[in-house]
């Protein structure tokens, strides 16, 4: 994978819950994270007292984080539906040359800034909440 626009990175939300995904407009960055919990069953009997890891038991999330303005009502109003109401939704984080992540993720943390000579802008956290898909774009 070659260099990328970072403007090409999108995040998008099921706006209808039947799987049609609008793209959060005015988004300056965007973050996606895994991430894997390790299980230690490391013991007296461990070779050199090495620490051992299970293979596939621990448990494993993403992360999606975003800020910017606001531009598009309607995924602006989704967002804060979504986490007023602690609402668990599908989202798709299209990733150029990679590919798509879909999945459900709810709204963790939605927090609004304004400067007295600028404009309000807002910046999101989600984390995963079930078990996620990918795919070649």
């Amino acid at each position: 994978m070659g260099a990328q626009k970072g403007k090409d990175l999108l995040l998008k939300i099921d706006s209808t819950g039947a799987g049609v995904f609008v793209t959060v407009a005015g988004l300056r960055t965007k973050r996606l994270s895994f991430n894997s919990e390790t299980v230690n069953i490391t013991d007296s009997e461990s070779v050199g007292r090495w620490r051992e890891l299970l293979g596939g038991a621990g448990v494993q999330r993403a992360s999606l984080s975003g800020a910017g303005i606001f531009k598009d009502a309607q995924s602006d109003a989704l967002i804060r539906a979504n986490f007023f109401g602690s609402v668990i939704v599908a989202w798709q984080i299209v990733v150029p040359d990679f590919g798509i992540v879909e999945g459900p993720f709810q709204v963790t943390a939605l927090e609004y800034t304004g400067n007295h000579d600028g404009e309000i802008t807002f910046d999101m956290a989600l984390e995963s909440a079930g078990a996620l898909t990918f795919g070649a774009a």
